[in-house]
């Protein structure tokens, strides 16, 4: 039978300042730096995806109560019907945090049901709450440099639209880098946007699907970051380019303590939200043409590099997959990856 408990109750237990990738070498000490306050550890609904796929979805406050379970201090997630007022009480009383996500609005006719959305994030607790532009990888559904110039108009028009009702409401929108736009055209978008009220949630492993080298992700968008997924990775290659893996903490070829201290050292006050995705590896097919579609001068800019990169790193393990495994087994390598990421955060980041 399938593991349907996210309720089981746990014990108690106006500019930001840029940050060069050379911090990455440097900003370590940070973390163990006299008057640092230790981070707070957390997972987002990702990390679980497999279990709200399999099992009976649950609300934001079951999600809460699973994930302290796990060992995380707070949750990243969608109300998911749960009472804001309710989910506040339950927070504030075991102890922890609640980051939302929201929907951006595309036009004026979305802007009621955003403000409401704002309206009851805050209502539950949260000074800030993820989003994304879209839900898909830019190689996969743009297919020309036009259909990408809409979608970063549209991208535009969603933050303007969005920015006074977030500042009205004071929660601060955590834009992901979401295999999308590339670091410089998030950066850029944050820079014409210029509110307190708008960031980045910086995702440790995404933009590597863009071909970029993690210091220059981080470089790009530390400045502007208000929440972060951690995630370390593994790359394989693959006929059409690469395979790109999360792999359990610790076990990737990642920097994950000198990005976390360059990401504290923008915002100290940041959360690390786990986001360990146990699925198949994803195919990155960097060697077709039609990769390039929407960034023709990327093949030469990073190709080369990127592909050195996959070389340079073998999988130290097998990356997670999940085809051909039956549900139990599939849940029960997600939530032991889970407490594992969980674990290693609290071991090497918690200081």
């Amino acid at each position: 039978m399938l593991e349907t408990n996210f309720f089981k109750m746990p014990p108690l237990m106006k500019r930001r300042t840029f940050v060069t990738a050379s911090l990455l070498a440097s900003a370590r000490s940070l973390l163990a730096g006299p008057g640092t306050a230790p981070p707070r550890l957390g997972i987002c609904t990702f990390s679980s995806h497999q279990r709200w796929r399999l099992t009976k979805p649950v609300d934001a406050a079951g999600f809460f109560r699973y994930a302290r379970d796990l060992g995380a201090d707070g949750v990243q997630s969608p109300l998911r019907g749960s009472d804001p007022k309710v989910l506040r009480d339950l927070v504030d009383g075991i102890g922890g945090y609640y980051e939302g996500e929201l929907r951006l609005p595309k036009a004026m006719p979305d802007l009621p049901a955003f403000e409401a959305e704002v309206r009851q994030t805050r209502e539950a607790g949260a000074t800030v709450a993820r989003a994304v532009f879209t839900g898909g990888r830019r190689y996969e559904i743009f297919r020309t440099a036009e259909d990408f110039a809409a979608f970063h108009g549209q991208a535009k028009r969603s933050l303007a639209l969005a920015e006074p009702i977030l500042a009205k409401h004071r929660l601060k929108l955590a834009v992901e880098n979401h295999k999308d736009l590339t670091a410089a055209e998030l950066a850029e978008l944050m820079r014409s946007i210029d509110s307190e009220w708008t960031g980045v949630l910086y995702d440790t492993g995404n933009n590597l699907a863009l071909l970029e080298d993690p210091a220059e992700t981080l470089a790009a968008l530390a400045p502007f970051v208000l929440s972060a997924h951690l995630k370390d990775m593994a790359l394989q290659p693959d006929a059409d380019g690469f395979l790109l893996s999360e792999t359990p903490l610790g076990t990737g070829f990642l920097d994950l303590n000198g990005i976390v201290a360059t990401l504290r050292k923008a915002n100290p006050g940041i959360n690390l939200n786990l986001e360990m995705a146990t699925r198949d590896p994803l195919r990155v097919p960097c060697l077709t043409g039609e990769f390039f579609a929407t960034f023709p001068g990327r093949r030469a800019s990073h190709l080369e590099a990127a592909i050195a990169r996959v070389k340079a790193h073998p999988p130290k393990q097998p990356p997670p997959s999940v085809s051909g495994k039956d549900p139990d087994r599939i849940l029960a390598e997600e939530e032991a990856n889970n407490r594992h990421g969980l674990a290693w955060m609290h071991s090497h980041l918690a200081d």
